[in-house]
């Protein structure tokens, strides 16, 4: 370990920075965040918004004033004997200095920072491999609530409360465990704070030690399959459940991200053929959240787009049972943009039409007459099984047999597959591929912009 990862208080504290460049900007951008006073030296270009802050002051030459009064130095000149002058100089005044990528000069680097304050998190590639660094920064940022910090804010508020109430370590770990994991977290981060502190002191008001943390039922979108399309939200909840119910649809990338200690349920619903019923699903919900779990309900695609989350919730509001919905990519968007074709265009398509391809008791009584519309895409969502009988109903309602038409399956995984043809041929082309479902199908002029637009390479 090259460099100690430490954390110094650095407010009213006093740095020199040397060099007129990007990189010296970037650093005193650093440095005034956290309340130091800058002297920049030999800036010939000075960023406004610097001065404005009324902590930087600019000097055409460092003198020998300067260097004694500051507690650490920064070259970002950009030249190697430039920067190394000036390290040479801070060493021999015992001062420490960082020279801008160059490790082997600095005796201190800056690490790449996740600032949640009061929380912050640093990373650091010890000035080896900056880019590296920026990635690994980005993971941590996608894990962190940008409310983190206002989370730790609040609970430090009751630290006292918390001490007096429980007079063993373990026992105070385990209320804050419970509650930084749980829904006191879950309220501050969906903004809802003052629920949050009526939470917190409701449970430090009880007269038992042990209350179990009440349950909660996430409704989460998994999207259409590549689990970088997961929104932040939703993988924050994903990490976090006790129990998990998913559907078929659910990619086992997505199940991935899963908690291994947590129990996971398959009650996913094929055509014709149901592991769990609908009822059964709603009633399991509410049981697992009255026993005080934290229970994952995790859909493909949207929960609100064909995906019967509005059921599910309505259930779950009838036994007064928390509840969080979050949106997913809809199977539509996901993979209309993963091959290449948009759903809408300005010359294309000025409207887009979401169709279930089976309805109640598996009928397919849909007003055909009201999806004939040239400058209009439609798509119709599990009609794999209907795809025969979608092309003639919209042949026989005015559709023309050469209307462009896509057969989209596994879209967004590695094994996403793309079918084109038009609405007379696509059902007789399916017929001799080996496209398996999940599937989508896509109908309308936008169809044609794939192969100037088409942008991933498919298995």
């Amino acid at each position: 370990m090259d460099f100690l990862p430490l954390f110094f208080k650095v407010s009213s504290s006093n740095a020199l920075v040397f060099g007129s460049t990007d990189a010296a900007k970037r650093k005193i951008e650093v440095l005034t965040k956290a309340g130091c006073y800058v002297t920049w030296a030999d800036a010939s270009l000075v960023a406004k918004e610097l001065l404005d802050s009324g902590l930087v002051t600019v000097v055409d030459k460092a003198s020998d004033a300067h260097w004694s009064s500051v507690q650490f130095v920064v070259a970002a000149y950009g030249d190697r004997d430039s920067d190394d002058a000036i390290a040479k100089t801070a060493k021999a005044r015992n001062l420490p200095v960082n020279v801008v990528n160059n490790a082997a000069l600095s005796t201190f680097v800056f690490p790449s920072i996740i600032d949640r304050s009061p929380i912050i998190a640093a990373v650091s590639s010890s000035g080896e491999l900056p880019v590296l660094t920026r990635l690994l920064r980005s993971r941590l940022e996608s894990t962190i609530p940008h409310a983190f910090g206002r989370m730790a804010s609040i609970a430090t508020e009751y630290r006292g409360k918390v001490k007096n109430k429980f007079e063993h370590l373990n026992s105070r770990r385990r209320f804050w465990e419970r509650h930084l994991e749980g829904r006191f977290a879950d309220l501050i981060f969906s903004g809802e704070e003052a629920k949050a502190r009526e939470l917190i002191e409701h449970s430090l008001s009880q007269k038992s030690t042990n209350q179990n943390a009440s349950g909660e039922v996430y409704l989460v979108g998994a999207g259409p399959g590549d689990p970088d399309l997961l929104t932040f939200k939703a993988l924050r909840l994903i990490r976090q459940a006790d129990i998990v119910f998913y559907d078929r649809l659910v990619s086992d990338d997505v199940m991935a991200l899963v908690r291994q200690d947590a129990e996971k349920i398959n009650v996913g619903k094929e055509r014709s053929r149901h592991l769990v019923p609908q009822e059964s699903i709603n009633q399991l919900l509410v049981n697992h959240a009255k026993q005080g779990a934290r229970v994952l309900r995790l859909k493909g695609g949207d929960p609100f787009i064909f995906g019967r989350g509005g059921e599910e919730i309505e259930t779950l509001a009838e036994h007064n049972i928390p509840f969080q919905v979050v949106p997913g990519i809809t199977a539509a968007a996901g993979c209309a943009s993963y091959s290449g074709i948009p759903l809408t265009h300005r010359d294309y398509a000025q409207s887009v039409r979401f169709i279930t391809g089976h309805l109640k008791d598996d009928s397919h009584d849909l007003p055909w007459a009201e999806l004939i519309h040239d400058q209009q895409t439609l798509v119709f969502y599990m009609g794999l099984s209907a795809l025969d009988t979608i092309c003639r109903c919209l042949i026989d309602h005015g559709m023309s047999k050469d209307k462009p038409a896509a057969l989209i399956s596994k879209g967004t995984t590695r094994d996403q597959q793309v079918l084109t043809g038009t609405v007379g041929d696509l059902y007789e082309k399916f017929k001799q591929s080996s496209l398996k479902a999940p599937t989508i199908i896509l109908v309308g002029d936008v169809v044609t912009l794939r192969d100037k637009l088409k942008w991933r390479e498919e298995s």
